[in-house]
């Protein structure tokens, strides 16, 4: 058993570090605990979705100027649906910024956040910790974990917060998780086209689900097509001639002919949520507390707002209530309507577009026709996209 911590962090990710970091200058003491050797630098080639929200959390941690340089901004988003009319644009400018958003690789934003834990003076990692276990009580939570030399250690907080991505731990003590399986699958990949993506990104709605095309770098787009799961893993087994042929007659030709992929791989989607995501001296942030679709990208930006909420929420509060009933109420009536207007945005996106129904499609064509029509709506829509549902 050790000495009792203010806040002991589970996962050491993205997430988990920027609250981490956004604590460091509170005067709690904070530890993380993350499950990877130290040092070793990121080799995912996943990319991310960043909104302009976002990459104002990341200024205000002092980081985005390392990254900056790794994304590449999205200054239009092509909103349509194949076979059907109906189209909306929406452009950064229209809204007073410089971009809709940014498209960002994983690494790089997981290694800056890695070498800003280590020089953070006020935040201990502890790495090769595998947590396994956690309790919470009326006084405080408890992490029992495993040190890479096979010792056990509980560790004592008067805040437990998972940011785990929902990896490793299922059994959260006063919670229940419901997980509804869309029947669909992501081919992810990064395509190089025939012509310049002109910081243009395209969503496109199928039956079969959406197809997103996301400028990355200077001469390519990250790729996230929606097909069921067994047409995934025939996808994924064709030779890349084969694949682009079949990408190009599934996207259409508005960025010309698809002349290489890489890096194609697949995983299924679903929409995860756990309910409640806090406990006696416990909270659950990220991935770990929902997983959505990618459609409209919102999953991983509603994971940062929550840990720089929470934060926050923290920073204001008296450290001897840390973790207690009223301090994670607040959290929660902060955090509830931009979760649940994420959630719901993208569980409708899904549900409406991913179908043939002649007469939805027809709505759905009018819907988007209407939504380039009218500027206050557009606007609505891009900042809801930009900054959540607390704008």
């Amino acid at each position: 058993m050790t000495d009792q911590v203010d806040i002991l962090i589970v996962g050491g990710g993205p997430v988990g570090a920027t609250l981490a970091l956004a604590l460091q200058e509170s005067g709690l003491k904070v530890v993380v605990l993350e499950a990877r050797p130290a040092g070793v630098v990121s080799q995912d080639r996943r990319t991310l979705a960043l909104s302009e929200g976002s990459r104002m959390l990341l200024q205000r941690l002092g980081v985005w100027h390392e990254l900056s340089a790794h994304a590449t901004p999205i200054k239009t988003i092509h909103i349509s649906q194949r076979g059907r009319f109906g189209r909306s644009v929406l452009h950064a400018e229209d809204e007073g910024q410089a971009a809709l958003g940014y498209v960002l690789p994983y690494a790089a934003l997981a290694n800056v956040l890695d070498r800003r834990l280590a020089e953070a003076v006020h935040v201990e990692v502890r790495y090769e910790a595998r947590v396994n276990g956690l309790d919470a009580s009326a006084t405080c939570g408890l992490a029992r974990y495993v040190q890479a030399d096979g010792a056990a250690v509980e560790m004592p907080a008067s805040l437990l917060v998972v940011a785990d991505g929902g990896r490793s731990l299922t059994d959260l003590p006063g919670m229940a998780r419901e997980v509804r399986d869309y029947g669909q699958s992501a081919v992810v990949g990064r395509v190089v086209t025939e012509l310049p993506h002109c910081h243009v990104a395209y969503e496109r709605f199928t039956p079969e689900g959406p197809v997103a095309l996301l400028p990355d770098g200077d001469k390519a787009f990250a790729l996230v097509w929606t097909a069921a799961p067994a047409e995934a893993e025939a996808l994924c087994a064709l030779e890349d001639a084969v694949f682009l042929e079949r990408l190009h007659a599934h996207f259409g030709d508005r960025v010309g002919r698809f002349l290489t992929i890489e890096g194609r791989g697949a995983f299924p989607l679903k929409l995860s949520t756990l309910r409640p995501v806090t406990a006696p001296h416990l909270a659950v942030i990220g991935n770990a507390a929902q997983t959505l679709h990618p459609v409209a990208g919102q999953g991983f930006n509603l994971g940062l707002r929550d840990a720089w909420e929470l934060a926050l929420t923290l920073r204001d509060t008296p450290p001897d209530q840390v973790g207690a009933p009223d301090m994670l109420s607040r959290y929660q009536s902060r955090r509830a309507p931009d979760t649940q207007g994420g959630i719901l945005f993208t569980d409708f996106l899904v549900r409406t577009f991913s179908n043939d129904w002649p007469v939805l499609g027809a709505a759905r064509g009018l819907g988007l026709g209407l939504l380039e029509l009218a500027a206050p709506a557009k606007r609505f829509v891009a900042r809801k996209m930009s900054f959540g549902a607390n704008g």
